[in-house]
């Protein structure tokens, strides 16, 4: 997360030989969109310092001003506009003015400024990181346009790759996908999970866990399947909760379907946990499960994976990258409520099934989806844009 520290320019442009663009939504708030950008800012840093380059990352919605943030130890530095848009379009338009070798705008929505800025700079290379569902639908003419204008494209999933091709019109060599990568710093607390404190509200016995904003225009999360499914999980496991961690302004219906089960005193909402505390409810759970139909990627099942627990998430979107049905866990159809119970059913039941399961997940994630390798996979996407 972000720290209030001296931005030093001589540590992100001593003497250099060129300069690369970060164009960013924003960096510092909580999400799988911020944290991706955090990952991609860290890793361009690392690719400028390699190359003796210089950068400047912008970040449109982030408190004003420059703030300085830390991932695997390394740190970056980002120029904040405070939601000003006129302001954060002409400071990308005066860096276009430096003939930088590339610019990285890490969103469909800022495609069209990098479009612009190539206008001051005709030889720019324009790469575009694409997170999920915002492209699995036609986008409006202008991003649509400003995105088949794109070098590269990069897409966290091979569904979404396949909807850039299909959907957008992009062309299939102008796709790469690159999976992100497990934060480190969360990787990091898998290696003490008994001193992980519980938060206030942890339930005994046993629990599923599901993790995710609860927000009206996101009910594909599949959180209601869960608790429609609850109250007979809990005829064959009778100390069974629900542990639901997020807030949004739909928790109160989730919370009104729950009562309406009868089953409030099963499932406890938990809101504005810390990072320590968040990894101490995966640690402690029996399966994670969130069979989400709109998942660009799914941050929280690697999350899960890395304490070494089985995953049931839906069988769409980014999420069968992530799952190994059968080996590390359950792809369930959203709506498939019958087979979502089963599933959870059979894993909480087997402990030996769980046990291999959470240990096939650990090894997943340790092997396939981690930060260097999210690293190195940029790295080499971005090494043929280097314009000295």
């Amino acid at each position: 997360m972000p720290q209030n520290m001296p931005f030093t320019p001589a540590h992100s442009e001593p003497p250099r030989r060129g300069i690369i663009i970060g164009l960013f939504p924003d960096l510092f708030s909580v999400g799988g969109v911020q944290l991706a950008g955090r990952h991609t800012a860290a890793a361009l840093a690392a690719f400028a310092e390699k190359h003796r380059l210089a950068y400047r990352f912008l970040s449109l919605n982030d408190s004003e001003g420059e703030q300085w943030v830390r991932v695997d130890g390394a740190g970056f530095a980002a120029s904040g506009f405070g939601r000003a848009k006129l302001r954060f379009l002409f400071g990308a338009m005066q860096l276009a003015r430096r003939r930088p070798s590339f610019v990285l705008a890490a969103h469909p929505n800022l495609a069209p400024i990098a479009v612009g800025m190539r206008s001051l700079a005709p030889q720019l290379r324009i790469v575009v990181m694409t997170h999920g569902i915002e492209v699995w639908t036609p986008l409006p003419w202008l991003r649509r346009n400003a995105l088949r204008s794109a070098d590269l494209v990069l897409a966290p999933s091979t569904f979404t790759a396949q909807k850039l091709a299909t959907t957008q019109g992009i062309a299939k060599d102008k796709v790469r996908w690159l999976p992100w990568a497990l934060d480190p710093d969360f990787q990091a607390l898998t290696a003490s999970p008994e001193q992980l404190p519980r938060p206030t509200g942890f339930p005994s016995g046993r629990f599923i866990l599901t993790v995710g904003r609860w927000a009206a225009n996101e009910r594909y999360k599949g959180v209601d399947d869960i608790l429609r499914v609850l109250p007979e999980l809990i005829e064959s496991v009778p100390d069974l909760h629900l542990m639901a961690v997020g807030d949004g302004d739909d928790r109160p219906r989730l919370e009104k379907t729950a009562k309406e089960l009868a089953i409030s005193h099963r499932v406890h909402f938990l809101r504005g946990l810390t990072r320590e505390e968040l990894a101490a409810c995966y640690s402690r759970c029996d399966v994670f499960a969130l069979p989400s139909s709109g998942e660009g990627f799914g941050f929280v099942f690697l999350e899960a994976m890395a304490f070494g627990k089985p995953v049931v998430g839906g069988a769409h979107g980014g999420i069968p990258d992530l799952i190994e049905e059968g080996t590390t866990g359950f792809l369930i159809q959203q709506g498939d409520k019958e087979k979502l119970a089963a599933a959870l059913r059979r894993l909480l039941l087997d402990d030996r099934l769980r046990h291999e399961f959470g240990r096939a997940a650990r090894e997943r994630v340790r092997n396939r989806f981690r930060f260097e390798d999210f690293e190195a996979g940029l790295g080499e996407a971005l090494e043929p844009f280097v314009v000295i």
